[in-house]
């Protein structure tokens, strides 16, 4: 349910136990709609540097040793606690938490062969709370308990890498992890199914991810067309340009480099009907099967009259003539486009600077009533004591536990 019909003495509790990228976005999205989100991670290990969640080390350190710049992001506005699960007093602390606080929601994408050993499987939490809400993310779902699952390696399994890159150059991952994104979008979809449901019908869900089905699942302009007579190589690898569409491709300006989209003969029409593209009004280039019969030509042509202007004049005239078109905007850029710039959350590192954060998908009621900023990403076990105590734990109780390493 969305954060304004929550009733106004409770919003929904997540506790996760996440790492890397997947199910950080995911549990981002529910802190969009102004849910309270706990990251659950491990207590140290003997022997290893780094403590948690691997990405706190990834990037420029921004906040101590544990906050590090690729880990602020996703994690901005939750809340942190470390327990040793491989302990039983571990386990009894976390269905202490799912019982106590109570946790609305759990997620995971720790690897599922592990979920019985750390007692963090459907069934053992259920029987805490037998109307939570549990959502894993993994490689290949719970069937598949022990493939890892990493973005590029899903990218070119799922075909993805096929498809990407110049058609005589080598297979390429996308620039962003769009599988990653991809899953946790999905998992804040189904959590919100799954709770607009449980408001209904006062029962839980189990929800199981495969980020391979995920992948696969966006494959709508390919797999189905090999099914009606298009061969593979018209799919596959295409550089820049639209495999169906002509043209649609990055030109060469002046002064750097426009992307032009023609999508209909009609656009096409009133792109050569403007005097700087008038010369490709030819009969041959009139229909979208005649430019891609004459592509190479097309090109050619196209590109020798974009090098002759600035990106700013070419756009002028496209932007007349209502034809969908963008310079190749740098990335250092994108954050200070208007629409951007307009939408953007933020938050405030420790030192006092502002660190500003992509716009949420949607703008949420929540994200507007504290006017765009999230708490800084927390430090590892952060909120440990907090949370426990506020499951009922007394401070000597709390100093045994760290003395035993169950919590840190």
């Amino acid at each position: 349910m969305p954060a304004d019909a929550i009733p106004t003495d409770h919003r929904p509790v997540v506790l996760s136990m996440e790492q890397a990228l997947s199910m950080s976005y995911a549990t981002l999205r529910l802190v969009h709609q102004g849910y309270r989100v706990i990251r659950l991670e491990p207590t140290p290990i003997k022997g290893r540097a780094s403590k948690g969640d691997p990405n706190r080390y990834i990037g420029r350190p921004i906040a101590g040793e544990d906050r590090h710049s690729y880990y602020v992001a996703p994690n901005a506005g939750k809340e942190a606690i470390a327990l040793n699960l491989k302990e039983p007093a571990g386990r009894e602390l976390l269905r202490r938490l799912v019982r106590e606080l109570p946790v609305d929601v759990f997620c995971t994408n720790t690897l599922p062969a592990h979920h019985q050993s750390l007692g963090v499987d459907y069934e053992s939490l259920r029987a805490e709370r037998d109307d939570l809400i549990w959502c894993s993310i993994s490689a290949m779902g719970t069937d598949n308990p022990r493939v890892p699952g990493y973005d590029p390696v899903l990218q070119a399994l799922c075909g993805y890498m096929d498809l990407t890159g110049n058609a005589n150059g080598p297979p390429l991952q996308c620039g962003p992890p769009i599988i990653d994104l991809k899953a946790g979008d999905e998992a804040f979809v189904q959590v919100i199914i799954a709770l607009a449901e449980q408001a209904r019908t006062g029962k839980g869900k189990r929800i199981d991810i495969s980020m391979a089905q995920v992948a696969v699942s966006w494959l709508h302009t390919f797999l189905p067309m090999l099914d009606m007579d298009s061969p593979p190589e018209e799919l596959k690898r295409n550089g820049n340009e639209h495999r169906q569409f002509i043209p649609v491709n990055a030109y060469r300006s002046a002064d750097g480099f426009i992307y032009l989209a023609i999508g209909s003969d009609g656009q096409w029409a009133r792109l050569t009907a403007q005097s700087m593209f008038q010369p490709l009004a030819q009969d041959r280039f009139a229909s979208n099967e005649g430019r891609r019969d004459h592509k190479a030509d097309l090109t050619k042509g196209i590109e020798a009259i974009t090098q002759q202007h600035p990106t700013k004049t070419i756009s002028e005239v496209l932007t007349g003539a209502g034809i969908p078109h963008a310079p190749i905007t740098p990335i250092e850029q994108v954050a200070s486009l208007p629409f951007v710039a307009s939408t953007a959350l933020h938050c405030t590192a420790p030192d006092g600077r502002t660190i500003r954060l992509p716009p949420p998908a949607v703008t949420t009621p929540h994200l507007e009533a504290i006017g765009g900023e999230l708490p800084f990403a927390p430090s590892y076990g952060e909120h440990t004591d907090d949370l426990l105590a506020e499951a009922g734990l007394d401070p000597p109780a709390l100093a045994d536990l760290r003395e035993k390493g169950v919590v840190a």
